[in-house]
Order: C-alpha cells, then sequence, then structure tokens
C-alpha cells in the first residue's frame, strides 16, 4: 500500500509546519539539466550582510542556476534585493542591488552611538547601549511616537515591487509572524509589497507594529528563521542550501543580564527553524523505515519521493568569533558590514570550492546529526 500525501504520515507532518491543509499544488517532476538550488537565507540584523557576501559569491558561478529564496527580517531582504536586481540586470544587476542597499544601511548609524573598542573592534558605546536597554523599558510607540523608519524609504526607492509582482525572475517566499496567533504566513512574489517587507522584519521592541488586511505583523524569525517547508513543496529542485547567521553550537554559559539576554531572544529566533529541520528530519526517517519494513509499502508516493531525494547544504558562521557576539547583530556600520560581506564571500567560495560538486547527487552535510 502506498502512503499517500492524505495519509496521517504526511499529513501530519505538513500540518504541523503549516502546509498540507489543502491539496495543495501539483507535486513537480525531478527537474533535468544543470542542476538548480534553492536558497534558505537566515535574519540576523547587521549579520546579513554575511549574506550579502554569500550571495555575491554565488553569483560568480555561471553554471548555478537558483530557483527560489526564502528567508525572513534580513534573510527576507537579501532574496527580495537579489530578486529584484536580477530582474533589472541578471547577475550583474543582482550584485548591484545587494552592494546598494548594505551600503545605505552602513550609512545609517551615528557615530555617537559607535565605539572603538581595545582590540580594534567597533561596538556600541554608552549611548548606544543606553538606548538599547531602552527597548527593553519603553514601547516603540514612546520612543518613536512618529513611526520614523528609514527601511521604508529605502526599500521603495530601490526595489521595483510593481515590477517584482509582475516578473520575478525566482520564486520567493518571505516570512512574517502574525502577532495574534504566532503563526507563520509566507508572502509571495506576486503579492510582495513594502509593507510585506517591513512585517518580516518588524521587531516588535523596536519598530510599530506592520498591519497586512487589518492584521497585525511581527518579526518572520518568531515563526521560522528561514522558512524551509515552502522550498520543499512549491519548488522542483532537489538541492536546498542553507544560509545560516546563528551558530548552531555555542559554547560557555551566559553570565551577566546583557549575555542571558541576547541568548534568550537568539534562542527564540532559531527554536522555529530548529524545529522544522527536526521534524523533517523525523519525516525522512520514518519514510525510509516504512518503505524497508518487511511487509513494504509499494512505490512512494510522490511527496515521500521528494522528502526522500532531498539534498541539503550549508554555509554557517560557526567559525566565525564575530558571529558569536549577539550585539553585534546591532552594528549597521559600513566597515563593519564589508567585513561581515567579505567573510561571506570567503566562506561561499570554500563551499562552492569543497562541496558544490554534491549538487545533483548527494547531501554535503549530515543533516540527521545537525538536526535530528
Amino acid at each position: 500500500m502506498t502512503l499517500r500525501p492524505d495519509q496521517p504520515l504526511i499529513r501530519r507532518w505538513l500540518s504541523a509546519l503549516g502546509w498540507g491543509s489543502s491539496p495543495g499544488p501539483r507535486v513537480p517532476a525531478a527537474p533535468t539539466g544543470p542542476p538548480r538550488i534553492n536558497l534558505a537565507l537566515q535574519g540576523g540584523g547587521a549579520h546579513g550582510a554575511f549574506t550579502w557576501g554569500v550571495l555575491d559569491a554565488l553569483l560568480d558561478e555561471p553554471s548555478l542556476q537558483v530557483e527560489g529564496l526564502s528567508g525572513s527580517s534580513a534573510g527576507a531582504m537579501n532574496a527580495v534585493l537579489f530578486a529584484d536586481g536580477w530582474s533589472k540586470g541578471g547577475r550583474d544587476g543582482a550584485r548591484r542591488s545587494l552592494e546598494s542597499f548594505w551600503t545605505e544601511i552602513g550609512k545609517q548609524m551615528p557615530w555617537g552611538l559607535l565605539a572603538q573598542q581595545q582590540d580594534d573592534r567597533v561596538g556600541l558605546s554608552p549611548l548606544g547601549k543606553m538606548l538599547y536597554r531602552w527597548t527593553g523599558i519603553f514601547s516603540p510607540l514612546q520612543l518613536n511616537p512618529f513611526d520614523l523608519n528609514p527601511l521604508r524609504d529605502l526599500l521603495a526607492s530601490q526595489v521595483d515591487f510593481e515590477r517584482l509582482r509582475q516578473q520575478s525572475p525566482f520564486k520567493l517566499f518571505v516570512g512574517a509572524t502574525h502577532a495574534g496567533s504566532g503563526k507563520l504566513r509566507i508572502f509571495r512574489e506576486h503579492e510582495l509589497t513594502v509593507d510585506m517587507m517591513l512585517a518580516s522584519a518588524c521587531l516588535p521592541r523596536i519598530h510599530h507594529p506592520i498591519l497586512i488586511d487589518g492584521q497585525v505583523y511581527w518579526d518572520g524569525g518568531f515563526s521560522a528563521n528561514p522558512p524551509v517547508t515552502p522550498l520543499f513543496y512549491d519548488c522542483e529542485s532537489r538541492d536546498l542550501l542553507l544560509v545560516l547567521l546563528n551558530p548552531l553550537l555555542r559554547h560557555g554559559v551566559p553570565q551577566t543580564l546583557s549575555e542571558i539576554e541576547a541568548r534568550s531572544t537568539e534562542l527564540a529566533f532559531t527554536a522555529s527553524f530548529l524545529g522544522e529541520m527536526r521534524m523533517l528530519v523525523q519525516a525522512i526517517k520514518a519514510i525510509k523505515s516504512s518503505m524497508a519494513a518487511p511487509a513494504g509499502l509499494g512505490q512512494p508516493g510522490p511527496l515521500e519521493q521528494r522528502l526522500q531525494q532531498l539534498r541539503f547544504h550549508m554555509i554557517d558562521t560557526s567559525q566565525l568569533a564575530t558571529f558569536h557576539q549577539s550585539d553585534t547583530k546591532l552594528l549597521a556600520y559600513g566597515p563593519f558590514l564589508e567585513q561581515l560581506r567579505d567573510q561571506g564571500r570567503e566562506r561561499a567560495r570554500a563551499w562552492l570550492s569543497g562541496s558544490a560538486a554534491a549538487l545533483g547527487q548527494r547531501s554535503s552535510i549530515d543533516v540527521e546529526a545537525l538536526f535530528g
């Protein structure tokens, strides 16, 4: 007996991740030709400049074809900038779009909020730290009564949302969190607006809530950082590249109140992703076990085939000291962002050299060991 999508295992798994409540789209056939990949881009404030560098390096590989991109917060920004730039000028357009955005972001932080540290690194000044602490005392309405948001103007001036809605070169999945229910909402390329992008990056301690169709939305990182299931469910490519900003393992125990708060916030923004990956791994294992059972289940159904054929790849920041400092996510400072870009380029080039040959063939990471 073949396990179909309407039977318990697949139904429970998709339902738990917010998918499959309806029959859904036809499951696409395996693609032919050069391997294409899907990119799941994690958010993380200024650390998103690392992903800028990763994408910049991937653009140098002409044989690499992208089908879909997903992301929340800074991950969503990178995905949409990549697509918008590509629609205007191909690979070079995507590169220019990312550079222009992050260059402008690097001009936003006033000098008074920065301080040179003893090891020549730049960090938050006492004033910057005080203002950040105020976000835990005062509401955004009190701190920013006029709802000033430079990101709105920057996105509106740089991204041609009307063009993107009409002819996006890629499938886009922008995650936001419905504040009332905590559920993930995915905004697709054919509906994207400035407000949807701001919703994906809306930190409730800093920004005014974003209204979409009369509903309040917060940062997508609360419910998916990054969204993975849409890339499995709605894309043909079997290769999925995770670009992660938060190290999967941190050493040591937070001691100070600020360290504890930073770690607690990071856990809140990675728990959904880790849970999604864990359920995905468990579903794959369950299907393989069922197919190997003595009684047998016959030929696997289309969704089972897709799960079995998924190939996972990863570029992460675990070995980079900068990403073990949570407060640097606030440093929208040009030279620091360029440093992160350069690190992203280096890590992506290392991945291209050592693991890209696995595309279309096998996973280049042990997904069960990392997420099972």
